[in-house]
C-alpha cells in the first residue's frame, strides 16, 4: 500500500516541478516571495460515530481521533497557475486500534498558456480513505453526493484521478479541446475489487452569432477491472444553443451512450434527448433546469426508461449562500467499490450557510436519495434505497491563524434488502492552525 501512495506522490510532485520550473524569478520577482505562497497548516479532530461500519444490528461505535498536518501553495500569474493543497491524516480508533490508518487527500489544478489561445491544464485528485460511502469526486458533483456502492466495512481504498486537457480558442466563444482523464481505484478486499478508467473526449463548440451556438463532444472509455469483464463504451453528444438575451440562454441536446463488456456481461446502449434553460436573475441569483426523457436497451432483456431532470439553484447574498440541487433518471456506478452498473435515482440536495458575525459561519444540509440498483459487473443482486440525511455546522475563527469547528450530521437508509439498512449520528470538532 505504501508503494501505491509514493507512486500517487510522485504524480502530483512531477506535476507541480513542471509548473515550478516555469517560475520566472529572473524578472524580478524575489525568491522570498514565492516562499511566502507556501501555507502550512495542521487539523486535530475529534469524532463520534455511533455506527463505524453502517450496519442495522450489532452497531459499534466509537471515537476517533484525526492528526492532519497539511501544505498549500497558490500562484496566478499571467501564462501560468497553480493551486495545490494536500495533507496526510493520522487517525486513531479509541476502541479498535487495529483500525488505525494514514489517509491522504490532494488536489491540484495547475494551468499553462502556450500561446494567447492555447492552454495546458492538469487536474489531479487523490484520497485514501476507510469511508464506507464514497463521496463523488466529479469535478461538476454537488457536495453532499456520494457514489450508489458502499464496502462491507472500514477497509481503506486509494483513489487518484488525474485529467489532463489541452484549449484552442479560435474566436471569442469558440474553441476546441481535448480531455484525457485516468482514473485509479485500489482496495484490498475480498469483497471489492481494483479498477481503471482510462477516458478521452475531444469536443468542441461553435457559436455562428451572438445568439445561436452548437457544441458537440465525444467520450472514449476503456475500463478494466480485477475480476469482472473489461468495459469499452462510447459516448455522444450534440446542443443547440439559442440565447433569447444576455441573461437567458434555451437549449436542446441528444446523448446517446454505448457500452460493451467482455462476456458473459451484457451490453447496453442509452438514448437521452433533453431540453434546458439557463437564467442568471441578477448578479447573485442563477438558475439551470434541464429535463428529458431516457431509454436504457440492453442487449439481452426488456428495454427500461423514465424521465431525466437537473435542476440547480444557487443565490449569493451578501451573507447568506442557498444551495438546491434536484436530480433525477439515471446514472452509471463503474471504477468504485461494487461497481453496480446503470442505476435509476433520484436526489434533493440543500445547503444553507450563514455569515452570522464576521469571524463565524453556521451551515446547515440536507439530502434525500431514492436509488434502484439492477447490480453490474459484480452479480446482478437487485436493490432499491432509500437514503436520508440532515445536518449542520458552525466555524468560528478565534485568530487569524486559529479556527474551531463543529458539526454534527444524521444520516439513515432503509433497503428491501436484509443486512443493508443502517443509521448513524457523527458529532465532529475540529480545530485548525494555518500558518
Amino acid at each position: 500500500m505504501m508503494k501505491k501512495m509514493r507512486k500517487i506522490g510522485l504524480k502530483l510532485g512531477m506535476v507541480f516541478i513542471l509548473f515550478l520550473l516555469e517560475t520566472p524569478f529572473s524578472d524580478g520577482r524575489d525568491l522570498d516571495d514565492f516562499w511566502t505562497r507556501f501555507h502550512p497548516y495542521i487539523t486535530v479532530q475529534e469524532e463520534y460515530n455511533s455506527n463505524i461500519n453502517l450496519t442495522p444490528t450489532n452497531r459499534k461505535d466509537n471515537f476517533i481521533t484525526t492528526l492532519s498536518p497539511g501544505i498549500k501553495f497558490s500562484t496566478s500569474e499571467e501564462k501560468y497557475g497553480v493551486d495545490l493543497d494536500v495533507r496526510a491524516g493520522f487517525i486513531f480508533y479509541a476502541k479498535e486500534h487495529e483500525e488505525n490508518y494514514t489517509s491522504l487527500h490532494g488536489t491540484l489544478n495547475a494551468w499553462y498558456a502556450l500561446t494567447k489561445n492555447l492552454n495546458f491544464r492538469v487536474k489531479d485528485y487523490v484520497v485514501r480513505s476507510d469511508e464506507i460511502r464514497e463521496a463523488e469526486y466529479s469535478s461538476t458533483s454537488v457536495e453532499g453526493q456520494y457514489l450508489p456502492s458502499r464496502t462491507r466495512k472500514r477497509e481503506p481504498y486509494i483513489r487518484n484521478v488525474i485529467e489532463p486537457s489541452v484549449q484552442y480558442q479560435f474566436g471569442r466563444e469558440n474553441m476546441i479541446a481535448l480531455n484525457y482523464r485516468n482514473n485509479l481505484y485500489e482496495i484490498q478486499s475480498r469483497t471489492s475489487e481494483d479498477s481503471m478508467e482510462n477516458f478521452i473526449s475531444p469536443r468542441i463548440i461553435y457559436w455562428f452569432d451572438i445568439r445561436n451556438g452548437v457544441s458537440f463532444e465525444y467520450g472514449l472509455t476503456l475500463g478494466h477491472f480485477e475480476r469482472s469483464p473489461d468495459l469499452t463504451g462510447h459516448m455522444a453528444m450534440g446542443r443547440y444553443t439559442h440565447r433569447l438575451n444576455p441573461k437567458t440562454s434555451i437549449f436542446g441536446e441528444y446523448t446517446q451512450l454505448w457500452r460493451n463488456f467482455d462476456p458473459p456481461s451484457v451490453d447496453y446502449a442509452v438514448y437521452r434527448p433533453s431540453l434546458g434553460i439557463e437564467h442568471t436573475f441578477n448578479p447573485t441569483l442563477s438558475v439551470r433546469i434541464q429535463g428529458g426523457y431516457y431509454w436504457e436497451n440492453p442487449a439481452k432483456g426488456s428495454t427500461q426508461g423514465g424521465p431525466f431532470y437537473d435542476l440547480f439553484v444557487t443565490q449569493r447574498a451578501q451573507k447568506t449562500t442557498y444551495t438546491l440541487s434536484l436530480q433525477g433518471g439515471y446514472k452509471e456506478d463503474y471504477f468504485s467499490a461494487e461497481n453496480r452498473g446503470f442505476t435509476q435515482y433520484h436526489r434533493l440536495l440543500g445547503r444553507v450557510n450563514y455569515q452570522l458575525l464576521k469571524e463565524m459561519n453556521l451551515g446547515l444540509f440536507n439530502s434525500y436519495e431514492w436509488a434502484k440498483l439492477p447490480g453490474g459487473v459484480i452479480g446482478g443482486r437487485k436493490e432499491t434505497n432509500h437514503i436520508w440525511g440532515i445536518g449542520g455546522n458552525a466555524s468560528y475563527r478565534l485568530f487569524r491563524w486559529l479556527t474551531v469547528a463543529l458539526e454534527a450530521s444524521h444520516r439513515e437508509n432503509h433497503s428491501n434488502l436484509d443486512g443493508n439498512d443502517y443509521s448513524e449520528y457523527r458529532g465532529i470538532l475540529r480545530i485548525t492552525a494555518a500558518f
